[in-house]
Order: C-alpha cells, then structure tokens, then sequence
C-alpha cells in the first residue's frame, strides 16, 4: 500500500495535465493551420524544416500520441487499485467462509455484464452445487479470487463473440459454468468453466504470472488471476489451476482445504 501510494502522487499530476496539455495541443494546430492558410507560401528554409520534421505526419499522430498517454496512466491507476485492494484483503479478518454464497454473491455483482446488449449477446450462467462445509479463509479474499476468475472468463466470451456470426452464437450460446464438490474430508473445489475461444498451450503456461495479459491496451493490468494465484496457494495452501485448449474454453480449478492451522498461513 505505501509503494502504491508513492506512485499514485506522481501519476496523479502526469494524468491531471494530460487533458489541458491536449487542449493546449489542439489550439497550437488550429493555429497553425490559420498560418497556413494565411501564408501559403513560406519561405525555403521554412518549407525544408517542414520537409525535414514531417509536419503532416505530426498534425495527424499528436493527438493519437497523447491518447495512448492517457490509456497508459489509466492503466496505471488500475495496477494501482489492484495493489491497495490486495493490501485492504490482506488484513482482513480470518474466518469460516460459505463457498457458495461467496459465488453466488460475486455473480450478482456481475450480473449486468452478463445480460444481452445490443453489441454482444446473453453469458448464461450453469450451477452444479454440492453442499459443501464452511472452509477457513480470510474475508474478502475469496470474493477477489472469484470476481478475477468470472471476470476473465466473461472477458474471454465477449473477446470470442466478437469473432463470430449470430447464427454461430445461436448454436452454441456463451454460457459459464460454475460447480461445487467436496473432493475428501479435507479439500473442496470450485470449477469455473466457459465456451469460449481457449487458450493455445504458450498462454495457459504464463497465465498467472504478473502483469502478463492477452487483452488489447489499456485493458486489464495482468494481476488478477497473479494475485489470485498468491491468494489460494501461497496464502492458504490451496491449488489453483487452468485447463484450456484453443477452440475448447478454460476451464479454472479451485481447490481449498477446508480446514487451516493459524500458524501455517502465510501472513
């Protein structure tokens, strides 16, 4: 939280002036398209310093140049928020968690994404629950992990979508699938599956290291499913694995003991 905070004063004044900086911009070229107009026919050592710094090509890629300066301090803010997130989390109370109205809650909180628009169509959600103990964990946490991992997967189904034809999406309709089991008298698992496009081999290897993302620019920072990882593996001992093919979804396996000794959580 202290890193995130140093770096968030910083980025506060570069992302602040980005905007008036583009009006200032813009005035600057109007301006100068007036001197063009005005005078248009400047002297030789004028028109060879526009030759020599490709004054039209400046006019045309400022703009986009100041765009990509905005996209990239917004996508700062977000590592940022997923920092101090992960901090708050952190020091949240140590308590018996009920799996399924942690999924069922954090589905709700998505619901809306997963309605029909008129850009993209209906994600159906499929629950298989099995009735499953309270398991140990710290509040919060589980929710994050939850929200990171539905959120990729509708990611991935709007991604996949786009690619294809309605007829294709009639046929076989976008839809998530969410299951529950005890697998022993010491684990449980939650599945997270979807019918997306999948993942080739090279993807699914990276998949949970930091800030490593197949979305386009500016979108997602490549922590959630790392900080997921942290979450139920290195903090609670759990497992959290992804199956995937291209062409076949990903599948998200969670495995949790269901019990934890206070001493041997990583705090």
């Amino acid at each position: 939280a202290g890193v995130a905070h140093e770096i968030n004063n910083p980025i506060n004044y570069i992302h602040g002036n980005i905007t008036p900086a583009q009006e200032y911009v813009q005035d600057i070229l109007e301006l100068l398209d007036m001197y063009q107009q005005e005078f248009p026919h400047p002297t030789p050592e004028i028109k060879i310093k526009i030759a020599e710094i490709d004054l039209n090509f400046i006019k045309k890629d400022l703009n986009e140049v100041i765009r990509s300066m905005k996209i990239g301090t917004e996508r700062i803010y977000e590592i940022l928020k997923s920092m101090r997130n992960f901090s708050r989390f952190e020091k949240a109370e140590f308590k018996q968690v009920d799996v399924r109205e942690a999924i069922d809650s954090t589905l709700m909180l998505l619901n809306s994404r997963m309605k029909a628009t008129t850009s993209s169509p209906e994600i159906r959600v499929i629950k298989e629950y099995q009735e499953l103990p309270l398991v140990d964990f710290y509040a919060g946490q589980l929710h994050q992990v939850l929200m990171n991992i539905l959120s990729n997967a509708i990611d991935a189904l709007d991604e996949y979508n786009k690619q294809r034809t309605p007829e294709e999406v009639r046929k076989n309709p976008s839809q998530i699938k969410v299951c529950t089991k005890i697998l022993n008298k010491e684990w449980v698992v939650i599945s997270i599956a979807d019918n997306g496009l999948g993942m080739p081999e090279e993807v699914n290897k990276k998949l949970f290291d930091s800030f490593f993302t197949t979305k386009s620019s500016g979108k997602g920072t490549g922590l959630g499913l790392s900080i997921s990882y942290q979450i139920v593996v290195e903090k609670h001992g759990g497992k959290l694995l992804c199956y995937s093919q291209p062409g076949k979804g990903a599948e998200f396996i969670i495995q949790i003991p269901i019990r934890q000794k206070i001493s041997q959580l990583v705090l």
